[in-house]
């Protein structure tokens, strides 16, 4: 299981956050961020959750007792997905391409390596 400082670190960098922008979204600043991902110090109560409520992840999450970021997923978030994954299968065929809605984990490996893509060929 990770730990909270590794959660912290992890959940900044997937939305692409310096520890500076993240600091600035808590009322921290970057030192004091830098000490949570290194382990050194941690946030109190009222900045782990709203830390957890803003990466929309469960405190279990953030902690490292769970591998489960959102336990709560109700049921119209997921008629939601299910809408777009069966327009994305559609649009997907529709390009010749094939596509397995069961395999989730692989969308989103594919939707990593357009992201960099993106920004690499931006930069260019």
């Amino acid at each position: 299981m990770s730990t909270l400082s590794n959660r912290i670190r992890e959940l900044r960098t997937e939305k692409e956050l310096t520890q500076e922008e993240f600091g600035k979204l808590f009322g921290i600043v970057k030192s004091t961020v830098s000490l949570y991902e290194s382990g050194k110090s941690a946030p109190d109560d009222e900045i782990k959750k709203k830390i957890a409520k803003y990466f929309n992840v469960s405190l279990d999450y953030l902690m490292g007792v769970s591998d489960v970021k959102n336990p709560y997923i109700n049921d119209k978030d997921l008629d939601e997905v299910d809408k777009f994954l069966l327009e994305l299968k559609k649009e997907a065929e529709k390009e010749g391409l094939e596509f397995d809605e069961t395999s989730p984990q692989e969308l989103i490996e594919t939707y990593k390596l357009l992201k960099e893509f993106k920004k690499r060929t931006k930069g260019d």
